[in-house]
């Protein structure tokens, strides 16, 4: 099986771009990949309990749903720390997520690390 990154940059104001990312993300991880996701930019803001509770995507689902299916699968989420602290989050907005602090250079190690890099 590969090893599969989804580095997701859009937020909560495109939420049907950003639960296709999680969707995407879910279909490898039910087909036995290996996935981590890491959320950049606006896309940090998708790991806020409201955010993953509420965003539905048109044609792409509920974030909440392939959250689930995505923790349950074991893949690893990296959130950018500058991007999350210059958004107002900190570690009460992902408490009791398997999140990992990141930043471009552990990006750029991930994807040199992973078989395959999906963006959105």
């Amino acid at each position: 099986m590969a090893k599969v990154l989804v580095h997701i940059t859009c937020g909560p104001n495109d939420p049907t771009k950003a639960a296709l990312a999680f969707f995407v993300a879910r279909a490898a991880v039910e087909d036995g990949h290996t996935v981590a996701l890491f959320l950049a930019g606006d896309a940090v803001q998708l790991l806020r309990t409201a955010v993953v509770d509420s965003l539905q995507g048109l044609g792409s689902g509920g974030l909440r749903e392939h959250y689930d299916a995505l923790v349950a699968g074991s893949a690893h989420f990296f959130l950018s720390g500058m991007s999350a602290k210059s958004r107002g989050m900190n570690e009460a907005d992902w408490e009791g997520k398997p999140v990992e602090l990141g930043n471009p250079k552990r990006l750029v190690q991930l994807a040199v690390e992973y078989d395959k890099v999906l963006c959105y």
